[in-house]
């Protein structure tokens, strides 16, 4: 026998399933990872008592100023975030919601993640070398470049590598230094032919460059807008595609010339 439900009353079993789900999701793990604000480091300085760039084979000249690499801290893959994190999480500037699989694309167990993260912090490394001593015009064979960096894997310090290199071997090309005196910081992947790419994490990086006395961030030209979406006070972007229109801009903002923006 069939009876007509009253409106009220249907959407309230309509609900229900609804209401279910939203119990099973506020205590199932989700596919979410939280980031925030990494750490810093000054690729002309040292890090653990040793120098992040050591070049033998060629005079090298003191440096000025820094040149901040850049990073985010996630939540591991195997880490369990649950509703109200990610709840908390939206709302907060200084914390940001994340497909898993877009901080860890290749899936498997922490060890083999934090051993792909690591390959590809050694393979920048090399495009870095490359792309430098390609914009230098030096030959790879005659100068021999080591580049140190603990704790921090992936690909997204290879531009801060590049330019760290070049300022050590030629600065700004006229005797001062890339930098300027300044505290530069910013993110991004590089080819040995110079081509700068994205990376995630932006809006963080940004907030960590800030905090660790940066007054201006080079960003992946394609991720100028997620740049801007939390930009501290106080810390100018500038976008890069090459090494070349990096420095070509650093060079710009010590001498007073134009200077691309965001």
């Amino acid at each position: 026998m069939l009876t007509r439900l009253s409106r009220p009353r249907t959407l309230a079993l309509c609900a229900l399933p609804v209401l279910a789900l939203f119990g099973v999701a506020a205590f199932a793990p989700l596919p979410f990872t939280l980031a925030q604000p990494g750490t810093t480091a000054n690729v002309l300085g040292d890090d653990k008592g040793a120098p992040v760039i050591t070049i033998e084979g060629t005079p090298t000249r003191p440096t000025k100023g820094q040149l901040r690499m850049t990073t985010i801290v996630a939540t591991g893959p195997e880490a369990e975030v649950g509703i109200s994190d990610v709840v908390d999480s939206w709302f907060r500037t200084d914390r940001a919601v994340m497909p898993r699989d877009s901080v860890y694309p290749t899936g498997g167990s922490e060890k083999e993640i934090e051993k792909h993260n690591l390959d590809d912090m050694v393979e920048s490394q090399d495009s870095a070398v490359d792309a430098a001593l390609n914009y230098l015009g030096r030959k790879p064979g005659s100068v021999d470049v080591t580049l140190h960096l603990a704790d921090v894997g992936g690909p997204s310090a290879g531009l801060f590598f590049a330019l760290g290199i070049v300022d050590k071997l030629d600065g700004d090309g006229s005797g001062g230094d890339l930098t300027g005196g300044r505290t530069i910081a910013g993110t991004g992947t590089i080819e040995a032919d110079g081509k700068v790419g994205a990376v995630g994490g932006v809006s963080l990086k940004t907030q960590a460059a800030r905090r660790d006395g940066a007054s201006v961030f080079l960003v992946p030209k394609a991720e100028c807008k997620e740049a801007h979406a939390e930009l501290p006070d106080g810390l100018r972007l500038i976008p890069v595609t090459t090494l070349k229109g990096a420095v070509s801009s650093l060079r710009a903002l010590d001498h007073g010339g134009k200077v691309p923006s965001c």
